[in-house]
């Protein structure tokens, strides 16, 4: 039996009106949400992706920012994975014994903190780095991804919470650690070949 961290004491009762709320909620509602849950970190990719083409306008040092954006949000994640190995918090679906419109994972696939919702702040937060409009856009959708993540039934509040701190605390330390690293770089990679990855024609 693996030994794992009971989180339903810190707010089991607002993880179980939210729940109970989605199973009175209308069918194309939770069908909506459980997609988002699912598939909604690929917009997070679309946006960096976007953030890159238009840093490349920019100038070279904002593209430079933008192609690191996506390693920053995989280090986050990391952080994240580490903390659910120290942890160790057991799903609220296998500590509580709740229906769930998400299938409730194997034990052992631990609930702190959210990854989904670690992935989603770092992104949105590398992405304020680039562009104001669309790390609003992010912002708004990684707060959609935090909450979709306790409507399904796959974590607590406070797991959503912690992995939102993970990805918003994560990223701004390493990316304004890179600024001058940047600001140095990004001139000699422009006049590289690599200068169309930074520079638009």
């Amino acid at each position: 039996m693996i030994l794992a961290f009971d989180g339903s004491s810190v707010d089991r009762s607002a993880y179980t009106d939210v729940v109970n709320l989605a199973h009175r909620s209308p069918t194309w509602l939770n069908d909506t949400v459980s997609a988002w849950s699912t598939y909604g970190l690929a917009l997070f990719a679309v946006l960096l992706f976007a953030g890159w083409w238009r840093a490349r306008r920019v100038g070279a040092v904002a593209s430079v920012t933008a192609l690191a954006a996506p390693f920053v949000v995989v280090l986050a994640y990391g952080v994240d994975a580490v903390l659910k190995l120290l942890v160790r918090e057991d799903r609220p679906c296998q500590s509580l014994h709740v229906a769930t419109l998400e299938a409730c994972p194997a034990p052992g696939d631990w609930s702190f903190p959210s990854n989904h919702a670690a992935i989603a702040a770092a992104a949105a937060v590398a992405l304020l780095f680039v562009s104001r409009r669309l790390g609003a856009v992010a912002a708004v959708a990684a707060c959609a991804m935090a909450l979709s993540r306790v409507w399904v039934g796959a974590h607590y509040p406070h797991d959503v919470v912690a992995g939102v701190v993970v990805g918003a605390v994560t990223v701004p330390l390493v990316l304004l650690a890179l600024r001058r690293p940047a600001q140095a770089l990004a001139p000699r990679l422009a006049a590289t070949r690599l200068r169309p990855l930074l520079v638009a024609s």
